[in-house]
């Protein structure tokens, strides 16, 4: 059937761009690029809800790159052609990152600019001066641009694209987009791609579409059990620890991982557990400057590191109070660059938007609180073709949402279910006083001066050696953000895993000493440790390891 499917060289777009995709390695478009690449080159307005991973990106990307390489070729002159608006900034760097990927064969034709960022209105206003052919940025940051007149669009305008279309209100970006409708023109095509199909998305597809096709692939938001195997494990607080001990430190969860917390005193504390055990984790929160979060996320595609333990953050600050606060803001009519970007960072989650690639696993160490929370986090895992597995641990007080995210999978498709994980604690029963004597170590006051100090490193690396790393960018690349924080009493002893603690049936198969701590080595190619990393596709490593009489028996002949 795959050979029946519409391929790119059939959808007449340019050379240049057929080249630039084939250098991406796209044999054949996904689902969502193949039924709406062909409608948006027909300049229908779109409304497309497809899962996280299935390529929604270049679904509208190819199609804004062919309408301007068209366009240029009657009209020369230079200007704003295409919007795109995202509701972060992480986000918006990875959409310029692909904007630029697909334009490499026509990248004097066809500029893009991202102004998501941080910098200065008036930093960002030479950028802007020289009329790029795209422009990607927040809500927020485009209308502070509109205002100060450093950005026209009323007469040029020819494409809008709203990307994670869902987020945009929850964000707390509903006033700013409506206003930015007013420095629009009356009549522009208009893409809205999102992952699930919400009340606000319903509101914005009356504001910006005028008579759209709407796609809705595939009936269920994570691919099925052939792909992406689920788990959940009831455990309280203290087996939390106990278990996230004995899955990384004896290697029975293999590959990137990307492990989920409920807070950002929780990243800290989680790290902080692990530094007893020398397992290197990096944090993800919105409190680290967003430079440091993208260059963690770059390094962590990259395979400099297994371990990242992120955050959601939905629940630290009310969107809805952020919304009215920048919406007083708002109302004045001088609107400073501060106005611009809040204190309190409400357009980051890192589990949407973020393009985290080939993650192996996803741990839920704190159960999300809503369905939507648990299939975005989820989603980060078993994108495009590749496998994946996530397993949450759910305690007794969770049991209603676990019901909650199992009815909902299921009602989409049978085979997308969790199952419960065949683990039996009593098999790793002989670490629990370990886990308990690195618990005692990390305490409040430890937490707090590990976020304080994670927090002044990484501005430092930041802003401070901003101009050094532009100037010797090798040097940004050795830059590694796993490192001890040390806060807490480090006990030696808890470093190695005696071998009679080892249970029986993973004995031959785990080597005590071979849990040293491994980091790159400044020759050592980055991309190279992450083929490596991925050599764990095809292999389910959760399902790998079952703590029974019949696996004592298998498993030493297997390893001859």
């Amino acid at each position: 059937m795959a050979d029946e499917r519409l391929q790119f060289h059939e959808m007449g777009l340019d050379d240049r761009l057929l080249k630039a995709v084939a250098d991406l390695g796209w044999s054949q478009p996904t689902l969502i690029q193949e039924k709406a690449i062909p409608l948006a080159l027909e300049g229908k307005d779109l409304l497309a809800r497809a899962r996280t991973g299935s390529g929604k990106t270049a679904a509208y990307a190819v199609p804004v790159i062919q309408r301007i390489l068209t366009s240029k070729q009657s009209v020369r002159e230079q200007d704003v052609r295409a919007l795109i608006l995202v509701p972060s900034k992480e986000l918006g760097r990875q959409v310029q990152a692909m904007m630029r990927q697909l334009t490499a064969y026509c990248s004097r034709d066809v500029r893009v600019a991202d102004i998501s960022g941080k910098d200065d209105v008036s930093a960002q206003r030479p950028v802007l001066m020289e009329k790029p052919d795209v422009v990607v940025g927040t809500p927020s940051r485009v209308l502070a641009h509109l205002d100060a007149r450093n950005l026209l669009l009323r007469t040029s305008l020819e494409t809008l694209v709203v990307d994670e279309a869902d987020l945009l209100f929850s964000f707390g970006f509903e006033d700013d987009l409506k206003n930015l409708l007013c420095h629009l023109p009356k009549i522009y095509q208009s893409f809205l791609m999102s992952a699930t199909l919400s009340e606000d998305v319903q509101a914005l597809k009356e504001l910006l579409l005028h008579n759209p096709v709407t796609l809705k692939l595939r009936g269920s938001q994570l691919p099925d059990s052939s792909q992406l195997q689920q788990f959940s494990i009831r455990c309280e607080e203290e087996d939390k620890f106990l278990l996230i001990y004995a899955l990384l430190k004896l290697r029975l969860v293999q590959g990137k991982t990307l492990i989920f917390v409920g807070a950002v005193d929780r990243c800290y504390r989680l790290k902080l557990f692990l530094e007893q055990f020398s397992i290197p984790a990096c944090v993800l929160n919105s409190e680290l400057p967003v430079r440091s979060r993208c260059h963690i996320i770059a390094q962590f595609n990259q395979g400099f590191y297994d371990y990242i333990i992120a955050t959601d953050e939905h629940g630290l600050a009310d969107p809805a109070a952020a919304s009215q606060r920048a919406g007083k803001g708002k109302r004045k009519k001088k609107k400073t660059a501060a106005a611009a970007g809040s204190a309190k960072e409400t357009e980051y989650s890192a589990s949407r938007g973020v393009d985290f690639q080939n993650v192996n696993n996803v741990i839920n160490f704190d159960f999300p609180a809503t369905v939507e929370s648990y299939i975005h986090r989820v989603g980060r895992t078993a994108r495009a073709d590749n496998p994946g597995t996530a397993l949450s641990f759910v305690a007794r007080t969770e049991t209603a949402l676990l019901s909650e995210v199992e009815e909902t999978l299921t009602g989409d498709d049978a085979e997308s279910s969790l199952k419960p994980f065949q683990f039996k604690m009593e098999a790793v029963e002989g670490f629990r006083y370990r886990c308990r004597d690195a618990m005692r170590s990390v305490t409040k006051q430890a937490v707090r001066e590990a976020r304080l100090k994670e927090i002044k490193l990484e501005l430092l690396n930041s802003e401070k050696l901003k101009t050094y790393f532009e100037d010797n960018p090798r040097d940004l690349q050795l830059l590694r953000h796993d490192q001890d924080l040390h806060p807490a009493v480090i006990k030696p002893h808890l470093k190695n895993v005696p071998e009679y603690l080892i249970p029986d049936a993973l004995r031959g198969v785990i080597n005590p000493l071979s849990n040293r701590r491994r980091r790159n080595r400044p020759n050592q190619n980055p991309k190279a440790h992450g083929v490596a990393k991925r050599s764990f596709k095809g292999k389910n490593p959760l399902r790998n390891f079952r703590f029974t009489k019949r696996r004592t028996h298998k498993r030493p002949s297997q390893t001859k």
